[in-house]
């Protein structure tokens, strides 16, 4: 049977890469005592796959791994053995079973959504009315929002409006906060960072990396009628304990 995990990455673990992570996770599963299946073979591995890797430095409240089970124990208890086998800065959140023809994660991914911080110490040049303000005239009042994506090897333009569904200024604690849902997948993935640096250099800012926090809130796929859905919602929670080949 499938199962869908979800986890939260905060703290000094925003420093560990994404193959560190796995690596984490699959030493998780023995110690959480989870049935968890593996591939056949010579080098037989646990069947596991990630929804979308997380930049190293950011944090989130909406990381997403989905495994393959043998049997499996209800959500409840599932979340609570896991959480123990965690260390700080790691917690699961959700553990739901998917249906047996379900995509899995990392195939269904359409978008993400992103508060970008401030730190304190770095400059905030605006208010917060401000800075919307001048979003506006960045992105809303703009037919097409061109910039360039760089990678090792090519350059890509590529136009914000067609690939960002929705930014905004919010405020917390006094202080403004930029919400990004992004193009997040395999063929388009834009990163919240290009398009804050678009909006600096729009604004003539000097754009310093390291002073900004960011963080991801979910992650989505697209569900006909309804739009955007987290990929949790997918799946259902497990009320009763599954023995092996007794999945539905």
């Amino acid at each position: 049977m499938k199962i869908r995990i979800k986890f939260a990455k905060s703290g000094v673990m925003k420093f560990i890469g994404h193959l560190d992570m796995m690596r984490y996770f699959q030493k998780a599963m023995r110690r959480a005592d989870i049935d968890i299946k593996y591939s056949e073979g010579f080098s037989p591995h646990q069947i596991m796959s990630f929804a979308a890797p997380l930049g190293v430095g950011i944090t989130s409240d909406g990381e997403y791994l989905d495994i393959e089970v043998n049997s499996t124990k209800t959500t409840e208890a599932s979340i609570k053995n896991l959480n123990l086998a965690m260390v700080d800065g790691v917690e699961v959140l959700e553990y739901r079973q998917l249906p047996t023809d379900a995509k899995n994660a990392m195939s269904i991914v359409a978008a993400a959504d992103y508060k970008i911080y401030i730190k304190e110490g770095y400059d905030n040049p605006y208010s917060i009315p401000e800075w919307q303000e001048k979003l506006n005239h960045f992105f809303y009042d703009r037919s097409e929002v061109l910039v360039t994506k760089k990678t090792k090897k090519s350059e890509k333009v590529m136009d914000l409006k067609q690939l960002v569904y929705d930014f905004q200024i919010l405020e917390e604690a006094n202080r403004p906060v930029f919400y990004l849902k992004v193009c997040t997948g395999s063929t388009d993935n834009l990163k919240p960072e290009l398009v804050l640096l678009a909006f600096y250099e729009f604004l003539s800012l000097s754009y310093e990396e390291f002073a900004f926090q960011i963080h991801r809130v979910d992650v989505y796929a697209k569900k006909e009628g309804e739009g955007f859905v987290p990929l949790g919602d997918l799946g259902n929670d497990i009320l009763t304990e599954i023995p092996a080949h007794q999945d539905k």
